[in-house]
């Protein structure tokens, strides 16, 4: 197979990772980004420490995907968390797996990975066109709007790697959606995932301890039962903890209309162990003191159960030990999306062939955060970007060769 022409409309994990397997098979590969610079989102990321995949058993991994997982497991059985570490260091950073088996670059930062492998991809001959902003499709091609007006690309295959919704301002603000529902993609809407919720909080208690962290608790919801902390917010809650939740979150309130995060605040005493310290209490100390030394809370933890509790659960000391045991906070929506980590929704996998090929459009491949599946934080967004890059590149791949020789097209 001779080189082809092949544009990709997104310079984020998904659309690069594409763009370097192409350009190794020997075609003439351009990615264009809306953006003024590649992987905005990518840096944002490593901001604060880049993890770059998971180190847990395999099996778990996948399960991670939740209703996606069989759908992107073959793309993910070629490009494993163990390929993304190799990956990593062929590209000269090396990687160290945290005590929570997350694994990150040893310099922590994104921005060494990414200049090495923008990098690499100019090497390959890899084009890198910015301020490249896609608005659709025409006969002659696709259309961008650029600084010097709009542009027709013609090629002979194209990758979409558009992301999702979620921080909007990085570039990835699902403008691409109505222009893929007018061509007949079926695309589930997008919802915020990994993000925070709305709590109706007094204004005493929100005045005085937003930003305050609820360490060492556990929670649980539908999702299970994990430990960790998380935030309180002005809105509501924030933190990785309550990432963990909101999907099952999110989708309690939409099939119901209401759902709670029950906390834990003291996991490492048993219900009744708390209620006999509680009711060793003398009954007529303040409900300050009997929580600090019955139970050993004070502070944001002191003051999310008077909160959330009520006068006949104070005065009734196994209430009082149900409650500091399985505080509900109840929730009244989920952040926006353009606050959330990532997004969940997109395109259908229906939409899509085994070759990440959208079937209303042949010639045109999909891949990474714009397609429906959703995952927590951890290492799995960025794995399965990674992954559905190189399948769909695997895919398009496979697409051109099936094709006789022709002028090149859409």
């Amino acid at each position: 197979m001779s080189g082809k022409k092949i544009a990709i409309i997104g310079g984020g994990p998904a659309g690069l990772m594409a763009a370097e397997k192409l350009s190794m098979s020997g075609h003439a590969v351009t990615v264009y980004d809306g953006m003024p610079t590649f992987g905005r989102k990518f840096l944002l990321a490593g901001k604060s420490g880049l993890n770059i995949t998971h180190s847990e058993d395999y099996h778990h991994f996948l399960n991670r995907f939740g209703a996606a997982s069989h759908r992107l497991r073959a793309a993910l059985d070629d490009f494993t968390p163990q390929d993304v570490r190799a990956w990593t260091t062929g590209l000269g950073t090396e990687t160290f797996t945290g005590t929570s088996g997350r694994v990150f670059p040893t310099v922590m930062k994104a921005s060494p990975l990414l200049r090495a492998w923008l990098g690499r991809l100019e090497a390959q001959g890899v084009k890198l066109l910015t301020r490249h902003r896609w608005t659709g499709f025409a006969d002659a091609g696709l259309v961008f709007e650029t600084l010097n007006g709009p542009v027709t690309i013609q090629g002979d295959a194209t990758l979409l790697a558009l992301g999702g919704a979620s921080w909007p301002r990085l570039g990835a603000d699902g403008s691409w959606i109505p222009l893929l529902r007018n061509e007949g993609v079926e695309i589930s809407d997008l919802q915020p995932a990994n993000c925070g919720f709305d709590v109706e909080w007094s204004d005493v208690f929100k005045d005085r301890f937003a930003g305050a962290p609820l360490k060492s608790v556990t929670t649980m919801s539908d999702a299970g039962t994990f430990p960790g902390e998380f935030v309180v917010s002005r809105h509501g809650i924030e933190g990785s903890l309550v990432y963990a939740h909101s999907a099952a979150l999110r989708d309690r309130l939409t099939r119901q209309g209401h759902a709670r995060l029950l906390v834990d605040l003291v996991p490492g005493r048993s219900l009744e162990r708390l209620e006999k310290d509680l009711a060793r209490q003398d009954g007529k100390i303040s409900l300050s003191n009997r929580l600090r030394k019955g139970a050993g809370l004070d502070g944001v933890k002191a003051a999310l159960v008077r909160e959330l509790g009520s006068q006949a659960i104070f005065q009734d000391t196994a209430q009082l030990a149900g409650l500091i045991k399985a505080l509900p906070v109840q929730v009244v929506r989920p952040r926006p999306i353009a606050e959330a980590i990532s997004s969940a929704g997109g395109i259908r996998f229906d939409s899509l062939d085994e070759r990440f090929m959208l079937t209303a459009l042949p010639g045109v491949f999909a891949a990474g955060e714009m397609l429906d599946w959703e995952a927590p934080t951890g290492g799995y967004l960025l794995t399965a970007c990674f992954a559905t890059g190189q399948a769909a590149a695997k895919g398009i791949n496979e697409w051109l060769k099936a094709l006789p020789d022709a002028p090149a097209s859409v």
